[in-house]
């Protein structure tokens, strides 16, 4: 056994109608990884709060090596060994590498010498960067080994990560669990939070999980399996999605030579990208992010106009036409970003309901909002997608991220598209939630709807997907049927490659 390095004791923390955290208690030992499960809502980020020194508890103590530990601010978290890579980076796009890690220094030495412990640090742990580099050129990969050079440059005793391999291929993956257990063998201690369980049995040594604020019991994720670490989460049965057999309907989503400039200066242009959709289907498009996936949704929801014979619905041309044009013809769409694009944050779910639904669910009559329809749907949106909230008239912002997730998808599921976009659809969403909106999407094509589901979780894409493709700097690879593909296929596509080095791959395993 070895000894303790931090200690947490009765944390409790209390928001305006909720308790964020109920007497949690655990530690984490000095070089272990351990895992931080729980469904959304259940704590976790408050919990790493209270670590990282952005949040005071009410009550409760922490300890770090026997000594009473209570960060004021997370520069004293910092200063006593602690640092985080956050689920969503804070990248300067148009600073290079060094300045980036520069900014995250109390005091960073000239810029010559950063540059170079920054050459040996990141070959040192096999995540090499080029500190000259502009962070915008970056891919997300590359981003992320930023944000984690720069907390091993402050030799860490407890590195936290949140959702660390959300925006990695399978490779740069293996790559980081390789750094993570060397870190671990070197005796700094990981506190992983991920909604990935099979990564969680594979790298983790013990787990905690929280569930209401409370934490409900502890496992060895290598003894365990992910339904049961998930069932302990939830605390009921795990319904697993079911999907009828595609039924092979027409072609609804007909998109050929579509080509768009990005709006943004570090964006990706969408290149020459050719697919069809069938009534029934569900077309899956992996990648990592950065590839042009923002780009091919704006493109395909008429948030970005495009030449009309690009994009055709059921025979028709829509490239030219926007948003509301679109949601007419039941092309709806749901974007990655949920607080801010998806949603309105200081508007209410009854406001937010009404900018998407107005027109497939009849809120407007003679220019006046049919304000008694929009709460119903908001509120049909509510207990269909078993969203928690105290009620219809409360602001999106107000919502946890996994709750506004399912009002999102809810929203526009319950519309009844004809064809539907939607983009990281159970992105930091719980197991359980990330089943239901799954299943919704599995129910919504076999009542014929066409679906291209773009995400960067694999796991998910080949479980909902008839058919694969992956983006990969504006370009899309062929497209395969799901079935039987490999993980070290589905990497290279999202890696680049085309069409004969994969099936030189797929050939090569199966005489193997």
């Amino acid at each position: 056994m070895t000894a303790t390095l931090l200690g947490i004791s009765g944390l409790t923390k209390a928001y305006p109608g909720v308790i964020a955290n109920d007497d949690v208690s655990f530690n984490i030992r000095e070089g272990e990884v351990h895992a931080l499960l729980g469904e959304n809502g259940a704590g976790k980020s408050t919990l790493v709060k209270m670590i990282y020194g952005l949040v005071k508890p009410d009550s409760g103590s922490m300890s770090w090596r026997g000594d009473t530990f209570a960060p004021s601010e997370p520069r004293a978290a910092r200063a006593a060994g602690v640092a985080m890579v956050f689920q969503h980076f804070s990248l300067f796009d148009a600073l290079s590498v060094a300045e980036n890690v520069a900014l995250g220094m109390e005091k960073p030495p000239a810029m010559g010498r950063l540059a170079a412990r920054i050459r040996e640090v990141s070959e040192t742990y096999g995540l090499p960067l080029d500190p000259d580099r502009t962070v915008g050129d970056l891919s997300a990969g590359e981003r992320q080994r930023v944000e984690i050079i720069r907390c091993l440059l402050q030799d860490p005793k407890l590195l936290i990560m949140d959702e660390p391999t959300s925006v990695l291929t399978p490779q740069e993956v293996e790559i980081l669990f390789q750094t993570l257990n060397k870190l671990k063998a070197e005796g700094t201690s990981i506190l992983y939070i991920s909604h990935k369980l099979e990564e969680i049995r594979a790298l983790c040594d013990h787990a905690t999980i929280l569930r209401q604020g409370r934490n409900v019991g502890t496992c060895i994720p290598a003894e365990t399996t992910a339904r049961d670490m998930a069932e302990m989460m939830v605390g009921d049965t795990l319904q697993t999605p079911t999907r009828s057999a595609a039924n092979g309907g027409e072609v609804v989503l007909d998109v050929s030579g579509l080509s768009l400039a990005s709006p943004s200066a570090f964006g990706t242009a969408l290149r020459n990208i050719h697919f069809t959709v069938r009534a029934g289907e569900i077309l899956g498009l992996g990648g990592v992010a950065g590839n042009g996936q923002d780009e091919l949704l704006a493109a395909l929801s008429g948030e970005a106009t495009t030449p009309p014979e690009a994009i055709r619905v059921k025979g028709a041309p829509v490239g030219h036409l926007g948003p509301n044009a679109r949601r007419e013809r039941g092309i709806l769409a749901a974007p990655e970003e949920r607080l801010g694009h998806a949603a309105a944050p200081d508007m209410s779910l009854v406001e937010n309901a009404l900018l998407t639904g107005a027109i497939r669910k009849g809120m407007l009559s003679g220019g006046f909002v049919n304000w008694p329809q929009a709460t119903a749907f908001a509120e049909e949106v509510i207990r269909e997608f078993d969203v928690r909230t105290p009620g219809s008239d409360r602001a999106a912002r107000s919502l946890s991220g996994g709750n506004l997730q399912k009002f999102v998808i809810g929203r526009e599921v319950l519309q009844a598209p004809e064809v539907l976009i939607v983009n990281q659809p159970t992105w930091g969403v719980d197991a359980a939630a990330a089943a239901a909106i799954r299943q919704a999407l599995l129910d919504l094509a076999a009542g014929g709807a066409a679906i291209v589901c773009i995400s960067q979780d694999l796991d998910e894409l080949m479980e909902i997907s008839d058919r694969f493709g992956a983006l990969n700097e504006g370009r899309l690879t062929e497209i395969r049927p799901a079935a039987g593909l490999t993980i070290e296929e589905i990497g290279l596509m999202m890696g680049g490659a085309h069409g004969m080095e994969v099936a030189q791959v797929g050939a090569a395993e199966v005489s193997a």
